[in-house]
């Protein structure tokens, strides 16, 4: 074991479950403190893009969707599957179907690394500007999706949303934050 592998050792690892969008890795490894030990690894096939949607009014564009997984309604910045497309055509694309806006400004915020103690899930962020109409208003995408909601808020209000619990995706509040960084809000 060394210091660029944390400690770890993989004994043996399988593929435990996989479908079209995700693989699930089990491993039997040898803990940093020596103890024998397994592992789940989520991967994504693909990476995800996530645009933080700022309108020349200073508000943000979110929308309402249903998570399956928390069994509740969320209230998240567009976001999607990369689908092996470049991140940024992937952001242009999610914007557009879960919105129906395109933008005529696109500044890439960063990656990051999303649940990190679970899964291997690579993130892009990008800040969209310049908002309009996209041709096609995205409805039917919505519909599929489970997106009840698209919303304009001002950009207090979103802070004060986080602060206050009702923004919950971690996935949408990173990005927020590494917008407010890049727009100087935060320091």
């Amino acid at each position: 074991m060394s210091e660029e592998d944390g400690g770890y050792r993989t004994l043996e690892s399988r593929v435990a479950y996989e479908n079209p969008w995700i693989e699930v890795r089990e491993s039997r490894i040898i803990r940093p403190d020596g103890e024998p030990g397994l592992f789940g690894v989520l991967h994504p096939r693909h990476p995800a893009s996530f645009v933080v949607a700022l309108g020349d009014d200073d508000e943000v564009v979110l929308i309402e969707t249903f998570r399956y997984t928390t069994q509740r309604w969320s209230i998240e910045i567009p976001a999607g599957n990369t689908d092996g497309e470049d991140p940024l055509v992937a952001a242009r694309r999610e914007l557009a179907e879960e919105t129906g806006l395109v933008a005529s400004s696109w500044t890439p915020l960063g990656s990051y690394d999303s649940l990190n103690g679970m899964a291997a899930a690579p993130e892009f962020a990008f800040l969209a500007r310049g908002l309009s109409r996209a041709e096609d208003d995205g409805a039917s995408h919505r519909r599929e999706e489970g997106i009840r909601a698209v919303r304009r808020e001002p950009w207090s209000a979103v802070m004060a949303m986080i602060r206050d619990g009702e923004i919950r995706d971690a996935q949408s509040i990173t990005p927020l934050m590494l917008a407010a960084l890049h727009l100087g809000r935060v320091r």
